[in-house]
């Protein structure tokens, strides 16, 4: 199980990541462009994918994961926080991450 003030930290932890208020809910970002978002009192969290990373999230495990309202025709992926572990979401959000971040800053998550 993760917190939502875990995956927070998880998120901001990737070079030049902040938060943004938006929606009535945290957005979590690089630049502009949206990686992860979610409410801290709901219990799961949106997190950027593509297509093919969501079928597969959906058909592994769909207890945990299921398609984000609104964006999940684009690929985003709602995960129930209470089911996921933390290395996995993790890497997710490093994924979702390296989706919008400038390639100038994936050599830094590279070399950790």
């Amino acid at each position: 199980m993760v917190t939502f003030d875990q995956f927070r930290k998880m998120a901001l932890a990737l070079p030049e990541a902040h938060e943004e208020p938006t929606w009535e809910q945290v957005t979590l970002r690089v630049g502009r462009k949206i990686f992860a978002m979610g409410r801290p009192e709901s219990g799961n969290v949106c997190v950027k994918a593509t297509k093919e990373e969501q079928a597969e999230l959906l058909a592994a495990a769909p207890e945990v994961y299921s398609f984000a309202p609104y964006v999940g025709r684009h690929g985003w992926v709602l995960v129930a926080l209470a089911g996921v572990g933390r290395e996995e979401l993790r890497e997710l959000l490093t994924d979702a991450w390296r989706g919008v971040a400038p390639k100038r800053l994936h050599a830094q998550v590279d070399r950790t």
